[in-house]
């Protein structure tokens, strides 16, 4: 995968590497000892991770790299948003929103580099407690507990002068961990648009008040 990688991007190697979906039935040190090699290469330059792994498997991977002198995976790609999956979108998608997850990032200091950061438009209007036509919308965040988020994230919004997705975004910034968002703007409009994200500073308490 990462020969596929390096030639589409036409490199010798890359400053991030993740390991997309974990194989659970490969013993984790494999998978450190095949990155560990890539490092020694020159291929895998900075930081590699996993992406979709559970808090279990990364503890054992980092475990085993500082156990036998491997680099370590220092970087995570999951699910992080202000809604929280309630289904997975497909299978082996996994999330890092649980406390569980968020206090081990936290003490680890681990960055996520959270895909679906803006829950796919579910803090826009396409969603809805009265829209049903989108079923992975339906199926993936509504709940109780979603749309109570949803609705504090449009009051916060409207005392701010911003609309309800930048506040979402905002929320995935303001983690007591390294938090990246992973967006999926379609025009530069989009893109100028989830910027907007960056001129709101949540406090911890607001972080939490969005909780509920």
């Amino acid at each position: 995968q990462l020969d596929v990688s390096l030639n589409r991007l036409q490199t010798d190697y890359v400053d991030v590497y993740f390991m997309h979906r974990d194989n659970t039935d490969i013993p984790v040190g494999e998978f450190v000892d095949a990155m560990d090699a890539e490092v020694q290469k020159g291929r895998i330059r900075g930081i590699f991770g996993g992406s979709n792994w559970t808090q279990e498997r990364m503890t054992a991977a980092i475990g085993y790299a500082n156990k036998n002198g491997k680099q370590a995976p220092a970087a995570l790609s999951n699910n992080f948003a202000l809604a929280e999956m309630i289904n997975p979108i497909w299978a082996g998608c996994i999330a890092a929103s649980d406390e569980s997850y968020k206090e081990w990032l936290t003490k680890h200091q681990i960055p996520n580099f959270s895909w679906s950061s803006q829950a796919r438009g579910f803090f826009t209007d396409r969603a809805g407690r009265d829209k049903m036509d989108n079923a992975e919308l339906v199926n993936t965040w509504y709940s109780d507990k979603n749309f109570g988020r949803r609705d504090r994230a449009i009051e916060l919004a409207k005392q701010l002068g911003k609309n309800p997705i930048h506040v979402a975004l905002a929320y995935v910034l303001a983690q007591p961990f390294p938090s990246i968002p992973l967006i999926g703007p379609r025009t530069l409009a989009e893109l100028d648009d989830s910027i907007k994200a960056f001129d709101i500073k949540l406090t911890p308490e607001q972080v939490k008040w969005l909780e509920g």
